[in-house]
């Protein structure tokens, strides 16, 4: 399997272990917790009760959708190179 080159390849017990990041939204609800996306990867949608559990389950939601794409043979995204946020506001007669 050729690792790409822009990618940490670490041998480990002979196989190659690769790192990959992702842009990551964390969005505070009003209730409380935060809802996570990941734009890059539009499958993803996870919360946590805590900005440091919302990261929990982002890396493990990421990390369960890679070893899918990677089983399936299908290609792994790449990173946005930007994300651009912004409030839009509408007219609701």
């Amino acid at each position: 399997m050729a690792i790409p080159s822009d990618r940490w390849a670490i041998p480990s017990y002979n196989r190659f272990v690769a790192e990959y990041g992702y842009t990551t939204v964390f969005e505070p609800l009003p209730e409380g917790g935060f809802n996570v996306l990941v734009p890059a990867i539009p499958e993803i949608c996870t919360f946590g009760e805590t900005l440091e559990e919302a990261r929990e389950m982002a890396r493990d939601a990421i990390r369960c959708y890679l070893e899918s794409v990677i089983l399936t043979g299908e290609p792994i995204p790449a990173d946005l190179a930007e994300v651009t946020t912004e409030r839009v506001a509408v007219t609701v007669p």
